[in-house]
């Protein structure tokens, strides 16, 4: 069972929770991150849902879901990251490049840019089934053949512009 903190539309936490997958009460919201790391190459680390997640089967950028209770969004994607890939990166100094506001909460999405070895990756069997480089035109492909999740592609193109800005973390 995940319980989350609650937010108001300030992004102030509040004394609220709720488990997901119930309904969140109207007029709270949750937060969600993501994590993007792109490689020396420019190509963006993307990962494939397993079957039985939701939009199953699809590509996905790194890695990302939601922020715990007790959480900041910088300690949900550390966890994220380490349990989806094993990827263990130190996020106390990271902070996330843009937020996605969407109805029912904040999505914060961290740009990383680090060359990882596929082979060292341990991916969540529950949760992730492949990983692999991808370059813009391979993530617009699979985003136009609906095998990538349904991300604006204005919005993919200005992740892959912001990870060649000096704004973004190397590591």
């Amino acid at each position: 069972m995940e319980i989350m903190d609650l937010y108001d539309e300030n992004r102030q936490k509040t004394d609220k929770t709720y488990i997901r997958g119930s309904a969140q009460p109207k007029g709270f919201y949750r937060m969600v991150v993501h994590v993007c790391i792109f490689n020396k190459l420019g190509q963006l680390l993307i990962q494939q849902r397993t079957l039985n997640k939701k939009m199953p089967g699809l590509w996905d950028v790194t890695c990302g879901g939601a922020v715990s209770t007790h959480e900041s969004s910088q300690m949900g994607a550390q966890r994220e990251l380490f349990e989806e890939l094993g990827l263990d990166i130190d996020f106390k100094h990271i902070r996330p490049l843009v937020t996605a506001n969407f109805p029912m909460g904040f999505d914060d999405f961290y740009v990383i840019n680090k060359d990882v070895d596929l082979e060292s990756l341990s991916l969540q069997e529950e949760e992730v089934s492949d990983a692999k480089w991808a370059s813009l035109d391979e993530v617009i492909k699979l985003r136009r053949e609906e095998k990538f999740v349904r991300y604006k592609e204005s919005f993919i193109r200005f992740l892959f512009d912001l990870s060649k800005d000096n704004r973004y973390v190397e590591i």
